[in-house]
């Protein structure tokens, strides 16, 4: 696409530089194709949870063994210098320009209840850590909430960082502490990618690349978004947004990746099927089988309802089955002789899966008032014995099922 994109501006500028004459639009003649425009959307390259967590179990456990080393044993950087970048590429989900340009200062603890900063080496175990994040590609400065892990590190760090020189930053041309400075030099850009990660995947005995490609600084990014994203309590995509320092929503798709398991949850809490499909339960008369009762036309299976039973044998397709009326298969569970199978020794209760229209959902989930509107609905529909409701002459639904219809008091 970046191709086609060149070569229409290739011939758009030598149209108005007059180079050639203006005979086509190269916008609407060399178009990007259809299925390429199709191919393209969000698609960050998560690194696998193992992965991940042999990274992080790597970041946390580096020691002076593990750093390159002089001739004479002595390690090129500080193991604290390494092990704070380190935490802080693994946790803080900044681009490695931000934690080139962190500056001296910028981690703040901030009480659990709110209030004002605590002073350095005050915070207890329930304070928040805040990472003043400077000037990026994209906004303006901001603070995060990151885990305690990574101000300890910083703050570790900044305890035995050697003084520096001041640096210009290259944002904003001010005169600045950079945190990540060391022997008179900052950070350089390409340090994660080429030193730190290559330092982890040997510690975690894990390759260079995995099958999305070339483990990335960047790649943590969309890592930790994409966690936060899937958490069982995880943040919204406004929240997201905020954490990473985005400008629009639609930057911050571009990190998060819905997990299947996330998916799943989301799906399942739904219920979808739940919502369509309920139980009721079945009472099945053994007796009245065995003694041949059933073939002479003696009821033999009961469907709950609640407020009473239904003999119909075909219920799952009655219209009338969530707003039944004293047709011949209803019996109400007032009657005594309706309450009969209930006391049979030898009755077998069953469950049946059956699918609820919008207005039977509505009936069971609402109460009554939604059960009167489903019987108006229902008036000239005949019952399975054969007349409608209007001929049978039903009775208000409130003497058929006595329940009592109250506001609750505000």
């Amino acid at each position: 696409m970046q191709h086609i994109a060149a070569l229409r501006t290739f011939f758009r500028d030598c149209q108005e530089w007059e180079w050639i004459p203006r005979r086509f639009d190269p916008q609407r003649a060399m178009p990007t194709p259809a299925h390429v425009m199709a191919a393209i959307g969000p698609d960050p390259r998560v690194i696998a949870d193992d992965v991940w967590a042999k990274l992080l179990w790597a970041g946390l456990n580096i020691s002076r063994e593990d750093l390159p080393a002089h001739t004479g044993g002595l390690p090129f950087y500080p193991i604290d210098l390494i092990r704070a970048i380190a935490v802080v590429w693994l946790f803080a989900g900044l681009r490695v320009d931000e934690i080139a340009r962190l500056r001296v200062g910028c981690v703040r603890w901030q009480a659990n209840t709110g209030g004002g900063d605590l002073a350095p080496g005050t915070a207890s175990d329930g304070a928040i850590c805040l990472l003043d994040v400077p000037v990026h590609k994209t906004g303006r400065p901001f603070t995060k909430p990151v885990d305690r892990l990574v101000g300890e590190a910083i703050q570790e760090w900044e305890r035995v960082r050697p003084p520096q020189p001041l640096f210009a930053d290259d944002k904003t041309g001010e005169s600045v502490h950079l945190l990540f400075a060391y022997r008179g030099q900052g950070m350089s850009r390409g340090f994660v990618n080429r030193r730190l990660i290559p330092l982890l995947c040997r510690k975690g005995n894990l390759p260079a690349a995995d099958a999305r490609g070339t483990i990335t600084s960047h790649r943590a990014r969309s890592t930790i978004a994409t966690q936060l994203f899937s958490a069982r309590d995880p943040m919204t995509l406004l929240e997201l947004q905020a954490w990473l320092g985005h400008r629009t929503p639609q930057a911050t798709q571009h990190y998060t990746k819905i997990t299947p398991t996330r998916l799943a949850r989301a799906y399942a809490d739904a219920g979808y099927f739940e919502r369509n499909v309920r139980m009721v339960d079945i009472l099945v008369d053994q007796e009245a089988i065995r003694s041949g009762a059933a073939s002479k036309g003696q009821p033999w299976r009961y469907y709950d309802l609640g407020h009473g039973f239904c003999t119909y044998d075909f219920f799952d397709q009655c219209p009338h089955r969530m707003a039944c009326v004293k047709c011949a298969f209803y019996r109400p569970k007032e009657a005594t002789l309706s309450q009969l199978p209930e006391a049979t020794a030898n009755l077998l209760r069953l469950k049946q899966e059956i699918p609820l229209s919008d207005d039977e959902q509505a009936a069971v989930d609402d109460g009554l008032m939604a059960l009167e509107r489903l019987h108006e609905q229902l008036l000239d529909t005949p019952t399975p014995a054969g007349p409608t409701p209007r001929q049978l002459g039903q009775p208000p639904l409130r003497q058929l099922i006595p329940v009592r219809l109250a506001r609750p008091a505000l």
